[in-house]
């Protein structure tokens, strides 16, 4: 049966992200490489991307590859999401993630209507995008990471006031990896939605990947995700290996 598109097109995202000779094995399974400067998580830790029935996982130096991969093969690819999972067959310090990867095609795509709402753009950089982080807070601000954004952003005002703000930063592959902010007053009135449907539009009419990552325990960013289309096709997990078994 021929792959879909979308699964393809993300795969080799993150293949690129690896920076290592190495692919997701096509029948599934997890594919283990060296590779120092993966892109799959911070300098120095053990990456792992799951999409579909495959994995692919990085490791930062030579003599931990063949250990995580013994211990890894123990594991169904499924369980490379859980860090606890993971945590029974290696030595895990610090754990990033996991991390849910959507992504969307211009067929599936769902835009919303904006009714009486406004949707204004922004250069990246502007000031009131900052006044916006402060308001949110600092893990939601990180993780929409306003301020690494490349294209234009996507805002709603209220009473003159920036409260949602999204757009995305180019990735490798003509990827678009999307972030969306939302001041915490203004929540739960579909606000994420209508900036992050103008930002998906305005990727996909520039012929990108939007992708949406948001935290596997942030079921609201998810849901805004799913109501646009995205579909969920896989995780990030990030490792750093304390002293043991591997």
């Amino acid at each position: 049966m021929p792959m879909d598109p979308l699964l393809l097109r993300a795969r080799g995202l993150w293949e690129g992200l690896a920076r290592g000779s190495v692919s997701f094995a096509p029948g599934g399974g997890v594919s283990v490489v060296v590779s120092p400067e993966s892109g799959l998580c911070p300098v120095g830790w053990v990456g792992m991307v799951t999409l579909g029935e495959s994995a692919l996982v990085t490791v930062p130096v030579e003599k931990r590859a063949l250990a995580v991969r013994h211990a890894l093969e123990r594991l169904p690819v499924g369980a490379l999401m859980d860090g606890s999972s993971v945590n029974e067959v290696l030595p895990v310090a610090r754990v990033l993630g996991p991390a849910v990867l959507s992504y969307v095609s211009p067929e599936k795509f769902l835009p919303v209507e904006t009714g009486s709402l406004r949707v204004e753009r922004l250069p990246a950089g502007h000031p009131e995008l900052r006044r916006l982080e402060e308001s949110a807070g600092d893990q939601d601000a990180g993780e929409a990471a306003l301020d690494e954004i490349t294209s234009p952003v996507f805002v709603v005002r209220e009473h003159g006031r920036v409260v949602a703000a999204a757009g995305y930063q180019g990735w490798p592959s003509r990827t678009a990896h999307l972030g969306v902010l939302t001041a915490p007053d203004a929540r739960g009135r579909g606000l994420a939605r209508v900036t992050g449907s103008a930002a998906v539009a305005h990727a996909l009419a520039a012929g990108l990947l939007p992708q949406w990552r948001a935290r596997a325990s942030a079921a609201a960013s998810r849901r805004v995700a799913a109501s646009l289309g995205f579909e969920e096709l896989g995780f990030q997990l990030s490792i750093e290996l304390g002293p043991g078994r591997a």
